[in-house]
């Protein structure tokens, strides 16, 4: 049955409110016919049934409005979850709520089990390809050792290939899974950005980029840490390849969303090549080594989680990657 619940307790509480006022008129009137004597007649009548109905009139909007306070309740505490402020529906409700609200905490718990389960297999996974991988490796160290150079540079690529497959299909597992989780998850951007440069600059200590960060430590999104890892790992990772010398990574807020920009002084990027370089297996450079992968993954996620990922000129001169996500 479709309809506002509060207009159908306020249509109920003036047929009951009527019914009362009818009531007592008919017991005034009754009085009045049995007691002439008493003087119950004009303006007296009049103000006495005028402040029995105000009363109930009150009355009744006080009653309906405490009828559906548990509702207005629930749903700022469903918001809690939604943003990431709570992971349950807390609190006491009247019992006609109740069994609702433990209906909607089991299916919170069962989501997340859902979702564990998900990335527990997914780890799993990784963890029993992982052994293979490393053995093919080391034949091919071997290989090069021995002279067998052509054989080894064909086993290196294809570990290396399978590795970003692998890397690929979990990555999407564990977003699919996240998207799917309690809508509750969040993170903070700025810890992810840190993290990233420590690295990045490990990596390319010895070109001496300048990676300028302008994040601020309030911005959040609604997902995962490591999805959120994965998405910028690849941006940043990318910038950093291609930059002269300097990387500038910054967040801003667009509303319901928080957007993340990867600039590079780089070479920058045909402007007719920005959508396929984000396809799967799609590389702007075919002489860089890699799979054309990471931009793809980076667009899959991103997906998953509502957002969108483009590539325009940076000021600085080179491409600039612009992340939107969720804000929590």
């Amino acid at each position: 049955m479709k309809g506002s619940l509060r207009k159908r307790l306020i249509v109920g509480a003036l047929v009951w409110m009527t019914a009362v006022l009818l009531g007592v008129l008919s017991l005034l009137l009754r009085i009045m016919h049995n007691h002439p004597d008493l003087d119950i007649r004009g303006a007296t009548f009049f103000i006495a049934i005028g402040f029995g109905g105000g009363t109930f009139l009150v009355g009744g909007l006080f009653l309906v409005r405490n009828a559906v306070a548990p509702f207005r309740v629930l749903r700022a505490r469903l918001a809690l979850v939604r943003e990431g402020r709570s992971q349950r529906l807390e609190g006491e409700y009247p019992s006609e709520v109740e069994p609702l609200v433990t209906d909607l905490n089991a299916l919170l718990d069962d989501r997340e089990r859902a979702v564990a389960r998900a990335l527990t297999t997914a780890g799993d996974l990784a963890h029993g390809l992982k052994t293979p991988l490393a053995v093919l490796a080391q034949e091919a160290e071997q290989a090069e050792a021995e002279g067998h150079h052509e054989l080894a540079a064909t086993l290196r690529q294809q570990v290396e290939r399978m590795q970003r497959q692998i890397d690929y299909h979990l990555a999407r597992a564990r977003a699919t899974a996240a998207s799917g989780a309690a809508p509750g998850v969040r993170c903070a951007v700025l810890p992810s950005v840190e993290g990233l440069v420590r690295t990045m600059r490990r990596i390319h200590a010895a070109r001496e980029l300048t990676i300028d960060i302008d994040v601020s430590p309030e911005h959040e999104i609604r997902g995962r840490r490591e999805d959120l890892d994965e998405m910028l790992g690849n941006l940043v990772d990318n910038a950093c390849k291609w930059a002269r010398s300097r990387v500038a990574i910054a967040s801003s807020i667009d509303e319901a969303l928080i957007v993340i920009s990867v600039d590079d002084d780089g070479p920058g990027l045909d402007p007719s090549m920005r959508a396929q370089v984000l396809q799967r297996g799609v590389r702007a450079d075919q002489q860089v080594r890699g799979s054309g992968l990471g931009l793809a993954i980076v667009s899959d996620l991103v997906e998953l989680y509502g957002g969108s990922v483009t590539l325009e000129s940076s000021a600085l001169g080179g491409t600039r990657a612009r992340l939107r996500l969720p804000r929590a």
